[in-house]
């Protein structure tokens, strides 16, 4: 799989508003729990994009579909970071909205709330080849593969990618939807893909093996390129039935853990493309994962010149 460097990387996937509630201890039932609650853009493919052009890719593009409610703001924040929204405007279903629960007392762990909206209506009628002119990798979030008419653009996207030989890459997403969609299922929808990017517990569902660096070698044998992410224990790379690196995790102090997958996935891809190897690219994403939990909210910081209003 070895791919000349350079392009585009163009993201397909989820743009949401994240509710980040940020409270101490468990909640408590039935009464009032104190916390510190923000509006801030998210989605799994929004943020890898924003990491991937905050680290240094030179062009990212975002697929995603919106609601009218709030797709000025979300074009406003996305090319803040440096990407370039391609957001298909839903006049029927609003801007998908994730709660996130972040426990402070808790490592940061987090529990989302999801109300997916217009994100997973976008389909294959949004897609055009052309999309992929100049585009060196496309990368999928996983998200797409929870409805209908978004598995139907992700196979249309992966054989348009195919026929002109651009790698494409995908992140699981979600033990809770992958649960519900099913592991034969989900590996059958992803044949064809060049880079699979699972979290540790992501790997280990798909494998229903318990240890990461087995099910990320049992993975290779499915795709090409496995990287598995382990959060504070780093990542594993996994080719041809093995694992070829065990990258460590840089140290961090966390106050969020939303999108530092994104993050990691943004970083990774931005690497690849510019001609790192594999243990190389992990490197780097792991780099970012760190900068990431130490930050409210799943987006990178702004280079001056770069702030966009919250409206």
């Amino acid at each position: 799989m070895s791919v000349a460097p350079g392009g585009a990387l163009l993201v397909v996937g989820d743009v949401v508003t994240d509710v980040v509630a940020r409270h101490r201890g468990p909640l408590a039932a039935g009464t009032d729990t104190a916390a510190s609650v923000r509006r801030l853009p998210g989605g799994a493919g929004a943020n890898v994009a924003c990491w991937a052009a905050h680290e240094g890719c030179p062009e990212v593009r975002l697929l995603g579909r919106v609601g009218t409610d709030a797709c000025a703001w979300h074009e406003r924040e996305l090319a803040a970071c440096g990407v370039r929204p391609l957001l298909v405007v839903d006049d029927a279903a609003p801007t998908g909205t994730v709660i996130c629960l972040v426990d402070t007392a808790d490592s940061a762990e987090r529990t989302f709330l999801t109300d997916s909206g217009a994100s997973l209506r976008l389909g294959p009628d949004d897609w055009s080849d052309a999309l992929l002119d100049g585009v060196g990798r496309l990368h999928l979030s996983g998200y797409l593969l929870f409805s209908e008419p978004s598995r139907a653009l992700v196979s249309v996207a992966l054989s348009a990618a195919r026929a002109r030989g651009v790698p494409v890459s995908l992140d699981p997403a979600s033990t809770g939807f992958l649960t519900e969609l099913g592991v034969d299922r989900f590996l059958g929808l992803v044949e064809g893909v060049d880079v699979l990017l699972p979290s540790r517990d992501e790997a280990c569902l798909l494998t229903g093996l318990p240890d990461a660096a087995d099910a990320a070698a049992k993975l290779s044998r499915h795709v090409p390129l496995v990287i598995v992410k382990q959060g504070a224990e780093g990542a594993l790379v996994a080719r041809s039935g093995s694992v070829s690196a065990r990258v460590p995790a840089v140290t961090a102090s966390p106050r969020d853990s939303t999108g530092a997958g994104d993050a990691f996935t943004g970083a990774f891809l931005a690497a690849l493309l510019a001609g790192a190897e594999p243990g190389e690219a992990a490197a780097a994403g792991c780099r970012a994962g760190a900068r990431a939990v130490e930050r409210v909210g799943g987006r990178p910081p702004r280079t001056a010149g770069r702030r966009a209003a919250d409206g």
